[in-house]
């Protein structure tokens, strides 16, 4: 019998990982999620809590375009609409 280690996200228990690193990036981006919901809640009242965590979560793990787009690249933006018109 093999035996395998594997790492659970201790802000998704279901989420299972085989590499620790990976777990932690996912925690991280996890908790980034919560805290831009937090904010945008702030921001806009009137969003519901699925509209915050959908949001938050979409930020969290595109956080390297919406960094460069801050740091005077808006255009860095562009890349997010084209992937979406890609999806469509």
């Amino acid at each position: 019998m093999a035996v395998e280690v594997v790492y659970r996200s201790s802000r998704d228990p279901e989420r299972l990982f085989m590499d620790k690193a990976e777990a932690d990036r996912h925690d991280k981006m996890l908790e980034l999620a919560e805290r831009l919901a937090e904010v945008l809640h702030k921001a806009v009242p009137s969003l519901n809590e699925s509209q915050l965590e959908e949001a938050g979560i979409y930020m969290a793990r595109n956080r390297d375009v919406f960094a460069r787009a801050f740091k005077s690249q808006p255009d860095a933006l562009s890349e997010l609409l084209e992937g979406a018109a890609a999806d469509d």
